[in-house]
């Protein structure tokens, strides 16, 4: 059985949930990964017990900040500095490019925290664009199918 797939979601709109259930749509059906789906609402660092690999779906608010629903959890393991070098991930980060200086930074802050604490990032944060002109959860179905290949290259190498 492949590893279980955690999405967690921080999201102040609800795009990046939407992006995310169409990316647990297209796991299931391109894999034989079990997918759960969590809101950040009410994680802490004690999530990355979980077993498996971890794919953060997040948008970017305010000044550059990660999500309301997102911050308590950010503070957690930014604060908590716990050992994630047992901890597998991807990001798909969600901003508009029309505020440059702060653009995609929740995606951006989520990558830095977590490869300080140790965790390894599998491939590259994506950066989707809302000022471009393909809609997220596209982009997030085609983004996850390569995520995916290189999830399992890298199960099938270990």
């Amino acid at each position: 059985m492949s590893e279980t797939i955690n999405i967690l979601v921080g999201s102040m709109t609800g795009t990046a949930e939407m992006v995310a259930e169409d990316m647990q749509a297209t796991i299931e059906e391109v894999s034989d990964h079990s997918v759960e789906m969590l809101l950040m609402d009410d994680l802490d660092a004690s999530v990355f017990e979980r077993d498996g690999v971890f794919l953060l779906v997040t948008s970017t608010y305010g000044q550059g900040e990660v999500p309301d629903n997102a911050l308590d959890f950010y503070e957690s393991i930014s604060d908590g500095k716990p050992d994630l070098s047992a901890v597998r991930f991807g990001i798909f980060g969600l901003g508009d490019s029309t505020y440059a200086d702060t653009f995609n930074f929740g995606g951006k802050l989520f990558e830095e925290i977590l490869k300080a604490q140790g965790a390894t990032l599998i491939g590259e944060r994506l950066q989707h664009n809302a000022s471009g002109a393909d809609l997220p959860e596209e982009a997030g179905v085609e983004w996850i199918k390569d995520w995916i290949a290189r999830l399992e290259s890298a199960e099938a190498a270990a």
